[in-house]
């Protein structure tokens, strides 16, 4: 698990900030604590607007292309589908871009009924899901790189 070398990129919605917020840096804690130094934050509107960046990102040339993307974000059920419908099509624009960029995009974005559970899963009871995020994202990209031979 060692993140000497290589860059990574944080896609962090703004809604729900102060939830966010802490999945932001818990991310950033776990990425510097296994040697990451080359991290980039970058801040869009809500979790809708994440893959479009995420894609931006992937496109970039060498060197400035990361190594892996942590999403996060929180998109709390409320009375309607919305929350359903949205979270369903990120993560399917997320995987589809991880496999077509061989490239790790970790899911920390949070799908909680309550923002009682949205504060546990931000570092509360549950722990912090950027945290978790953050390493997934750091362990498959070593992964890849081992299976590329590289």
């Amino acid at each position: 698990m060692d993140a000497a070398g290589k860059r990574f990129a944080i896609v962090a919605s703004r809604w729900n900030e102060f939830v966010v917020k802490e999945l932001v840096e818990g991310a950033l804690d776990e990425l510097k604590r296994h040697g990451a130094n080359d991290i980039e934050v970058i801040r869009v509107p809500g979790t809708w607007e994440i893959p479009p960046v995420v894609q931006v990102l992937y496109e970039r040339p060498e060197p400035s292309r990361p190594h892996g993307i942590i999403a996060l974000g929180c998109i709390l059920q409320g009375a309607t589908t919305h929350a359903q419908l949205l979270s369903a099509d990120v993560s399917d624009a997320l995987m589809r871009m991880q496999i077509e960029y061989k490239a790790p995009i970790a899911w920390g974005i949070l799908t909680p009924e309550s923002t009682e559970q949205a504060i546990d899963r931000a570092g509360m009871k549950m722990g912090n899901k950027g945290r978790e995020a953050a390493l997934a994202a750091l362990e498959l990209a070593n992964v890849i790189d081992a299976v590329k031979g590289g």
